[in-house]
């Protein structure tokens, strides 16, 4: 099956061998990724390896469960539940808590923003953070945002990737888009992600470089749910162009990809945390083959430094 070829819901169906009320119900669960096209629902052949991925590992005695993390308990309480909170939108973060639980550490998960993730590990709600912060002032990824948003706790910055960030454009690029300054042209129209994200915050920073007020780009204020539908609405033609990451570009037809940057995606966690038992396991599980052959199917991320320590503040 083509890797870049949308599939039905009837699709997804057949090759998990379930009924397509169960995929539904999957989706309204929340447990599958998936996107629409006018009013019909497609998925990814990334989304469904994701949840074979994730699927994979439910016969360990422990789970993998999403925590809440709106009230702000005192770390003592918190980790009385769980031996690790790990924040983080990426696929990889659930593979790699999987491979914890299966080792017999209490994972949970917060789907928190990289903005949202930082604060959340200020206030002791969380363990691990995970960020793709671009700072325009530093021109560098996360370590600025570190500092200014945990200040006073000496932190330590695990890579888990880097990956391209870029425009999505219809395919055959018809506005001939070629960059940052296209955000100028009068004639462009963009999507945009939620406050917080690490998306909505490199575009902020380079809006600023060129001098562009955010109310004068067409579209600045149209939200969209994840980087699946943006490329999916683009692709559609609702607008000229939104910022995400490369690998969903590749999943879809009738998009095209202009690379700008490369971001550096790391996790986040207090220094003292490095002697728990826990954190322990989970740099072994980041150096092991079983979790990097797993992960490698992604496509579009680089683990050149997965595991290694980019930085400490």
């Amino acid at each position: 099956m083509a890797q870049n070829k949308s599939l039905s819901t009837q699709e997804v169906a057949d090759i998990l061998h379930i009924s397509k009320s169960t995929v539904y119900d999957l989706i309204k669960r929340g447990e599958i990724n998936s996107y629409k096209i006018g009013r019909k629902v497609r998925f990814t052949q990334e989304d469904v390896d994701a949840y074979i991925a994730r699927s994979r590992h439910e016969r360990s005695t422990r789970s993998v469960k999403p925590v809440d993390t709106s009230s702000r308990l005192l770390s003592s309480e918190r980790d009385a539940k769980r031996d690790l909170v790990i924040s983080g939108q990426d696929v990889v973060l659930d593979i790699l808590s999987n491979h914890l639980c299966d080792g017999g550490v209490d994972v949970g998960r917060a789907y928190l923003s990289s903005f949202e993730g930082l604060l959340a590990l200020y206030e002791g709600r969380i363990d691990i953070a995970s960020c793709h912060l671009y700072s325009a002032e530093f021109n560098e990824f996360n370590t600025p945002f570190v500092r200014v948003m945990v200040p006073g706790v000496p932190t330590v910055l695990v890579n888990i990737s880097y990956r391209t960030q870029g425009f999505y454009v219809r395919k055959g690029n018809p506005k001939n888009i070629r960059g940052w300054e296209d955000l100028k042209r009068p004639d462009i129209s963009v999507l945009n992600r939620r406050v917080g994200s690490g998306s909505r915050i490199l575009l902020d920073g380079h809006l600023k470089k060129l001098g562009v007020d955010a109310k004068n780009v067409r579209g600045y204020e149209r939200i969209m749910r994840s980087h699946l539908t943006m490329a999916a609405a683009i692709a559609e033609g609702e607008a000229d162009l939104g910022l995400g990451t490369e690998r969903v570009s590749r999943q879809l037809e009738g998009i095209d990809f202009v690379p700008l940057i490369e971001e550096r995606y790391d996790m986040v966690l207090k220094k003292s945390e490095l002697e728990k038992e826990a954190v322990k396991q989970l740099m072994q599980v980041l150096s092991s083959a079983s979790f990097r052959k797993e992960i490698s199917h992604f496509s579009g991320n680089d683990y050149r430094d997965m595991g290694k320590i980019t930085a400490e503040v």
